[in-house]
């Protein structure tokens, strides 16, 4: 287990300075390449970073994720969350691209590698899962935090929060991303948001409500339970995409969308972590933990007190 935490490291990692490194390609060296002749083999090194910086922080951030839900959830909630995620998103993009719905018409461009049936990209559906998945984690955990003894209507409030904080992060995304010098997709139509189509949100929250749906209907009666620490991962994917996003807006002069993107998705991705952060658990029986630990997959499990956590693993 201690091999896979520094994977799951070293790809976060690499993750979040992939996305430096485009941003320094897209905003800086595009609009001024006289930068590099400052830079070794600068030109070979910004071909590389063009064809493929795409694929490789989508790839990185999907390992991570993948191997952060397999230590923290278990293998079977790992995969009951990334399989509808993924197939349920796929889905939706290829509906998209072929007849314009959910999301409106657009297609996808070169840079994101491979494309599904000449369509969608490999890395597409990836990026829903490992953002979806970090969305839901932090919205199911902030509002269990709160509400997790008052009833089981809150899990509706945690799928919906989860789909709010996934299209937050596509309000400041996807203007930007599609009217750069090097776009990775183009809309046939341009909308009256900022370019894009009110529909294309509209998709997004669905998508996302339906993919969370299924997975915590296949969530059912497992012990979905991370302790205060164990959210700080999910939130440093969340920010840490979103302030990717927020610098192409800003380099893009889109200021609406980042203040949108601020207040219906960072500051409540911010709150949920911070409510289990804060949240305060009542003793129980050991013999329950025991219980709750050979039932999932030998994923970690929390104990209510977070002062002495006990950690399950593999045998």
């Amino acid at each position: 287990m201690e091999r896979l935490e520094k994977i799951e490291r070293f790809c976060l990692i690499g993750h979040l300075v992939s996305m430096a490194f485009g941003l320094a390609g897209l905003l800086l060296v595009m609009p001024h390449p006289e930068f590099l002749s400052f830079v070794p083999a600068g030109q070979t090194l910004f071909r590389w970073s063009m064809a493929g910086g795409g694929v490789v922080y989508i790839v990185l951030g999907t390992v991570a994720v993948a191997i952060y839900a397999y230590r923290t959830l278990g293998i079977r909630n790992w995969l009951a969350f990334m399989l509808p995620a993924v197939l349920i998103s796929l889905s939706s993009e290829l509906l998209g691209t072929s007849t314009g719905f959910p999301f409106g018409h657009y297609n996808y461009l070169s840079g994101l590698g491979y494309k599904i049936a000449g369509l969608v990209p490999f890395t597409i559906p990836l990026s829903w899962f490992y953002l979806g998945l970090s969305s839901y984690l932090l919205a199911r955990a902030g509002l269990g935090a709160v509400f997790s003894r008052r009833g089981g209507l809150w899990h509706v409030g945690a799928i919906g929060l989860g789909a709010l904080l996934l299209t937050s992060w596509d309000f400041v995304l996807d203007p930007a991303m599609s009217q750069t010098a090097l776009p990775f997709w183009y809309w046939h139509q341009p909308g009256a948001f900022f370019g894009m189509p009110y529909q294309n949100f509209a998709g997004w929250l669905g998508t996302g409500m339906v993919f969370m749906t299924v997975a915590a209907l296949l969530w059912r009666g497992q012990p979905i339970v991370l302790r205060p620490d164990q959210l700080n991962f999910p939130l440093i994917v969340y920010l840490g995409n979103f302030t990717f996003a927020m610098v192409m807006s800003i380099g893009a002069g889109f200021w609406v969308p980042i203040a949108l993107g601020i207040v219906l998705g960072v500051i409540p991705a911010i709150v949920c972590w911070k409510l289990k952060q804060s949240q305060t658990l009542e003793p129980f029986d050991s013999s329950v933990q025991d219980g709750l630990a050979h039932g999932n997959n030998g994923a970690a499990i929390e104990t209510p007190n977070p002062a002495a956590p006990v950690v399950v693993t593999k045998s």
